[in-house]
Order: structure tokens, then sequence, then C-alpha cells
């Protein structure tokens, strides 16, 4: 039986960098998880070797976690044609970023293929096609860079399969590129996740490919089907539900695939939330739903006492 590979987003900052990370995964039962490499609110990093990477890569390789994923930061758009003047950066920055992913032990960068900004979504699709040529000609180490699938909020682009594949054939770079599905994106997107997903899956198949799908955003949504509204949730209280995001983690196909969780914290706000990931991951491995999950959370509860109820 495969391994299940289930994590979810974690923090790098400070000294430990990359170790932290690994240690923060390690805490919630994780055997893979995801960084960005500095706030994803600014493009402001720290060099390679302040990123702790010696440190980390030993405490992964002891407790036995298989992939670390890189977010790049969702400021940089590749797709803007109406400033141009930011295209420059943007190439430059994520040439730079699939650098510190390398560095890190990253096969996959997770990036948000960008907005048009109302130029519309073939302009914006040719030069977001340039901009990944431009820069996995400058930046050669093996890792893809994985385009989000999402939730069609704005002017984004990416909003269905169609919008991926015409970036991936436009490029001459088909290879180093590749797919993160998210489960909440994909179904504001306005693709039936909820009752038909085998049927979406084939679809993506049919579209883009299903070798191209090597990292999945696993999140329920607070929204309906076709909202694109772009709101994560916790596992099993959105409205996918606990049983459709249970067999898409563990979905037969997609058994290679990491599963990041990318869910909020429970609480009254950010300040005084709690991290619900290692619960959401022990129901995730015992395929069974905790309804007191909230409250199990901010009572701060032991993550397995739910499964002797």
């Amino acid at each position: 039986m495969a391994e299940f590979l289930i994590g979810s987003h974690v923090s790098m900052k400070g000294k430990d960098m990359l170790l932290g990370s690994a240690q923060e995964a390690a805490s919630f039962g994780e055997n893979v998880f995801m960084v960005y490499t500095g706030a994803p609110q600014n493009t402001r990093r720290k060099p390679i070797d302040e990123l702790n990477i010696a440190a980390g890569k030993a405490y992964m390789a002891e407790h036995q976690q298989r992939a670390v994923v890189v977010h790049a930061p969702y400021v940089v758009n590749l797709g803007n044609t109406t400033k141009p003047q930011n295209y420059a950066f943007a190439v430059e920055f994520l040439t730079d970023e699939v650098h510190r992913a390398a560095a890190l032990g990253a096969t996959q960068i997770v990036l948000h293929p960008g907005a048009h900004v109302g130029a519309g979504p073939d302009a914006a699709i040719a030069q977001i096609a340039q901009g990944l040529d431009e820069i996995l000609t400058a930046a050669t180490e093996p890792v893809q860079i994985a385009l989000e699938t999402m939730a069609g909020k704005g002017t984004e682009v990416g909003r269905n399969f169609e919008e991926l594949a015409a970036i991936m054939a436009a490029t001459a770079h088909n290879e180093r590129l590749s797919v993160c599905f998210d489960t909440c994106h994909t179904s504001d997107a306005g693709y039936d996740i909820a009752s038909d997903f085998d049927g979406v899956l084939h679809e993506f198949d049919q579209v883009i490919g299903l070798d191209k799908l090597k990292v999945i955003h696993l999140n329920d949504s607070k929204n309906p089907q076709g909202s694109h509204k772009d709101r994560h949730t916790n596992i099993g209280c959105g409205t996918l539900g606990f049983d459709v995001l249970n067999g898409i983690a563990h979905h037969p196909q997609l058994a290679a695939v990491p599963k990041i969780m990318e869910t909020p914290l429970i609480g009254s706000d950010r300040k005084h939330g709690v991290n619900p990931h290692g619960y959401e991951v022990a129901m995730l491995k015992a395929q069974r739903f905790n309804p007191d999950l909230e409250a199990d959370v901010l009572a701060e509860k032991p993550v397995d006492e739910f499964l002797t109820r």
C-alpha cells in the first residue's frame, strides 16, 4: 500500500527556518509540508545560506518526511501587461525562488498563474508563458513550477483547466511545468468536486493530463460551487464536506501526490486562533470526521481523543 502523503502549510521564519518548518510539520503528524520562503505579501527573502537547510534536511530524513513544497508569494503577477515595468522584476524574483526551492530540496514550487487586470486572459496567458520560459531557461535545477487552479476571483487566470493548458502549450519548457489542484478553488470555479470528483479528474486528464498533477491543496470551501470567492475552511466544515475531501485524500490515482492543507486557524481571530492541522491530519489518517473539531481544537484536547468516543 502506498504511503499516505499528508501535510499542511507551515511557517518558515527566524533562525530555525527549514528546521523549524520540519519540526512544526512533525508536531502535526505530517510527512509532507509546504512553506513560503518569506512573507507571502512581499518579496523580501533571506540568502540561501541563512535558510538552515542542512539541519532541516537532516531532521526531515530522521522523521521520514517525504517532501517539502514551496509556494511562491501571491503578490508576484506575471500576467499584468498593463505594468510592464513590473514584469522584469517578477521574472527575476521567480528565477531566484526556483533557486531557493532547489536548495531546500523541493521539486515543486506552486505559483498562482497571475491576473490579467482588464487586458483579457489571452494577453495574460501569452505573457505568463513568456515569463515562465525566461525563468526556466535561467533556472535549470530539477524543479517544476506547479500552476495552481484558481477560483476565478476578479481577473485571475487559471480559472479553468483550459487556461492552464493554454499556458503550458505556449511554453518551450512544458516538461518543467505541473499543476497544483486546489479543491476549494476548483469547486469555487464551477467544477463539481462535491458530487462528481471522478468526473472532474477525468476532465482534468483529458485537458491537461493526470501526469501533470503534482500537488493537491486539500481545502474545504465556505462557499457553494461556482461562487468564485476563494474562501477556505476546515476539513469537513464547508460545502465540500469530510467524505468528499477524505475520498480525494485517499484516491488511488493520487496516492503519489502530496496533499497539503491550507485551512484556517480556529478561534475568534488570527491573533488568538489555534492551529487545527494536527487534528485534521488525524481525521484523514483515521478516515473519520470529528464533529467536535472546533471545540476540541479550542480546548487543545489530545488530537486522537475523538477516536475513542
